[in-house]
């Protein structure tokens, strides 16, 4: 991996796979990642193609006049992408895990709130955001007070980038110099365990 700071690189990854994909805006587009499997990049693509996809089924699904079994169908797909979605941010975490194992933290370093994978999560979803509002800043067929309310909007969007995007180099810093510590949880989503969720046992009762 590039010595660039990581948000840096995130972002530019990250806004790849977002045009990438829109290329052919389809749900049904299969992703073609052009990094190396060993690269960092490679998972950063993976992961914002990930949330891509899903922030469209999310849109399709809120059509009110959406056909139900069409809807049932994308909220099977939509379970499916957070499952994914969460064992890549599980991935991601493990080379951070990784890259400061030989890393003592010290007597008084604390763990942040947050893992750093869960925090590109959060900018990875940022940079859709950002996307969105600055095509509906961009739109022709809608009034101005519409698109002077979403570049407003899309100003809070970058102030939040820059913030955010600051917060998770300072982190790895931390981590580096062993003033924070990581610890990092399975999600142990339920809802997709055929023991854990009981609409799921209870069927065998």
């Amino acid at each position: 991996m590039t010595k660039t700071a990581i948000s840096s690189l995130a972002i530019k990854v990250f806004e790849k796979a977002v045009d990438d994909y829109h290329i052919h805006d389809d749900i049904n587009c299969s992703a073609t990642n052009p990094y190396d499997k060993k690269d960092f990049e490679h998972l950063l693509y993976e992961k914002n193609w990930i949330d891509t996809v899903q922030w469209h089924y999310e849109d399709i699904i809120r059509d009110p006049d959406i056909d139900p079994n069409k809807g049932m169908k994308l909220k099977r797909l939509i379970d499916s992408s957070n499952q994914n979605r969460t064992e890549m941010v599980e991935y991601i975490d493990s080379y951070f895990l990784n890259l400061y194992k030989h890393t003592t933290p010290k007597q008084d370093a604390k763990v942040n709130t947050e893992s750093p994978a869960w925090a590109l999560d959060r900018l990875s979803i940022l940079i859709l955001k950002i996307y969105h509002m600055r095509e509906e800043s961009l739109r022709t067929d809608v009034s101005d007070q519409h698109k002077d309310s979403c570049s407003e909007k899309l100003k809070i969007l970058l102030e939040q980038r820059k913030d955010l995007s600051d917060s998770i180099d300072q982190l790895l810093k931390d981590l580096a110099k062993g003033e924070k510590k990581m610890r990092v949880y399975k999600q142990m989503k339920m809802y997709n365990d055929e023991t854990l969720n009981p609409v799921l046992y209870k069927k065998d009762d």
